[in-house]
């Protein structure tokens, strides 16, 4: 039986080894994401045999969707369980975070029992770290352009340290605080920010932030995400500089993800000028996912 809970921080070590036997590239198998953004539908966890299973409860719907599974045994009596879980809830089985590699492997297992829905908005966008780094090419001409006018500023990175916390969320939370007070996805910004620097070195976190006249104007965070890839989580910039976000990115990138061959950006939730400038860097490809929901 799937008997559900919050995580806590306590979890990481059992989290990170299913998370480790998976490998996944996906932003969403993610210790750090996971704790930090938990609130946002409330999410919640359990474990089945040598699986790691997470799921949203506060749906449009009230449909709880499963992210797909990490970890490793066998996916037949895992998602029978699943099965059992949402019909004694009355509802089908949903499952988020779906690839087209293990689409395939639940075709085999399961043919003719889902349908199968393109997640765009949720598709996480994967870039070679030697093309974020070098920007070369007529295709980075415009990049490159963003980031010359950035290097004419009088401008200091550094790597975060636990000195630069405090002025790190306040930061993040004046520029957060630009949307509506009344949206709840605000609010779990601002828990996710608290819960990033409560845990910084928990969590195994690293991150950049660039000073302009000896104040903040960006930071940046991420993490290792799987074997080949580093994740971005958090990229926030004060626009009136010049640049500002080219530097930022590249200065993380060159600084902080040494020898990864990828770095994962994360999705554009949709949003029509977020998922432009995402394109604008040319990702290597779109890792793109799937909503399942059985029969």
């Amino acid at each position: 039986m799937l008997d559900f809970r919050k995580i806590a921080l306590s979890d990481k070590e059992k989290i990170d080894s299913a998370l480790k036997k998976s490998d996944f590239m996906g932003c969403e198998y993610s210790f750090a994401n996971n704790l930090a953004w938990c609130r946002l539908a409330d999410s919640r966890i359990c474990f089945y045999k040598d699986f790691y299973i997470i799921c949203a409860f506060d749906t449009p719907d009230k449909i709880p969707v499963f992210t797909f599974p990490s970890g490793d045994s066998d996916y037949i009596e895992l998602f029978r369980e699943m099965r059992k879980f949402s019909e004694n809830m009355g509802v089908p089985l949903r499952v988020s975070g779906v690839t087209e590699k293990s689409l395939a492997v639940l075709n085999q297992l399961f043919y003719g029992e889902f349908t199968a829905e393109t997640d765009r908005d949720s598709s996480d966008y994967i870039y070679n770290r030697r093309d974020l780094a070098e920007l070369s090419g007529k295709r980075y001409h415009q990049k490159r352009n963003h980031l010359a006018k950035f290097k004419k500023l009088d401008y200091q990175f550094s790597n975060i340290q636990e000195k630069d916390f405090d002025e790190c969320i306040y930061f993040l939370t004046e520029n957060y605080n630009n949307k509506a007070d009344t949206e709840y996805s605000a609010i779990a910004e601002q828990y996710a920010i608290n819960t990033y620097f409560s845990y910084f070195h928990e969590l195994g976190l690293v991150g950049g932030i660039i000073r302009i006249g000896g104040k903040i104007s960006a930071v940046t965070i991420g993490e290792p995400l799987n074997s080949n890839t580093f994740c971005v989580h958090i990229e926030k910039a004060d626009r009136s500089h010049n640049g500002i976000y080219a530097g930022i990115n590249n200065c993380f990138v060159c600084s902080c993800m040494g020898d990864f061959e990828f770095v994962n950006r994360e999705e554009d939730l949709g949003i029509e000028g977020l998922r432009k400038a995402k394109l604008s860097y040319h990702p290597a490809f779109i890792l793109n996912k799937y909503i399942l929901t059985f029969k």
